[in-house]
């Protein structure tokens, strides 16, 4: 009765996500408003490697169509997956690729699974199809768990250079330059990763007309950086009062240094106690390893 009730309801999800997929509501306005907006930003928030990467493998080029289609369908019923997109511009990955490549792993986890339990004759009949369920909803989720992970990582990154980018912002002032050309010279200094985001932006911003920290604020936005966005509303305030905003990027750029040794010393002590607990563990195990001799003589 298991198998049948799992078998059915695999089914009939399958026939539902295919009416789904295949019927495609009428598109409205905030809808189309919305793809292209996002299509907009996506290939804003990328360096021109990420945007003319290309796709030689036959498993790349599969990956990259079916994400294609799961970005435009995703796109018609205004689904934005604002997270996921901010994750994606900080790893300089594509929405579509991501896409393919978790409906990909969903995939082998619900067929090799189970095919192997089949094989091995393990589990009866029931157990093959909710391991398979249970493994294509892992396997479809863990690519944005990594991503994730190593998106704060970048993040923490950035936030480390963006504290040396004020640094030279204040410099510039300093020398007797004008906000926009400051914060042109100081990106243009280095080539870490970061440091291309923010010249990128400010090109952009001088090539559609507006001002540099509103390309700031839109490279804050893309990226998930709050810094950004903060700095950006504190050069709008500013305006050209070179004496008061040199003052206030060298207290960030402070703030930013205390904000990152902080977080260094928490994980310096969480390594720290992970360490004493492992230690506690090794002494414990000897311990039982000493008095298990003379425990077994008692018996």
């Amino acid at each position: 009765m298991i198998l049948q009730l799992t078998a059915g309801a695999v089914a009939g999800a399958g026939l539902l996500l295919l009416v789904y997929v295949f019927v495609r509501p009428r598109t409205g306005v905030g809808a189309t408003l919305a793809r292209i907006d996002s299509g907009r930003r996506s290939q804003q928030s990328m360096t021109v490697s990420a945007a003319g990467a290309r796709t030689d493998g036959r498993f790349d080029q599969m990956k990259l169509s079916v994400g294609q289609r799961i970005e435009a369908e995703a796109s018609a019923r205004g689904w934005t997956f604002p997270r996921t997109r901010s994750d994606l511009a900080v790893m300089n990955r594509t929405f579509a690729a991501h896409m393919g490549t978790k409906v990909l792993l969903g995939l082998v986890g619900l067929i090799w699974f189970p095919l192997i339990l089949l094989v091995l004759g393990i589990g009866g009949n029931a157990a093959p199809a909710i391991v398979g369920l249970g493994c294509a909803a892992l396997f479809f989720f863990l690519p944005d768990i990594q991503l994730h992970r190593e998106a704060e990582k970048r993040r923490r990154d950035f936030r480390h250079v963006m504290g040396s980018f004020l640094d030279l912002v204040a410099m510039n002032l300093a020398g007797g330059r004008g906000l926009p050309e400051a914060l042109m010279a100081a990106s243009s200094i280095g080539e870490h990763w970061a440091m291309i985001r923010i010249r990128q932006a400010l090109s952009n911003a001088r090539i559609i007309g507006v001002t540099p920290w509103e390309g700031i604020a839109q490279l804050g936005r893309d990226l998930g950086v709050e810094e950004l966005r903060d700095l950006a509303s504190a050069l709008a305030l500013a305006g050209d009062e070179g004496a008061k905003i040199r003052a206030s990027l060298m207290a960030r750029a402070e703030s930013l240094r205390r904000k990152e040794l902080a977080d260094v010393e928490g994980s310096a002590g969480e390594s720290s106690q992970s360490m004493l607990l492992a230690q506690m563990l090794i002494a414990l195990a000897f311990l039982i390893f000493l008095v298990y001799p003379a425990l077994a003589r008692l018996q």
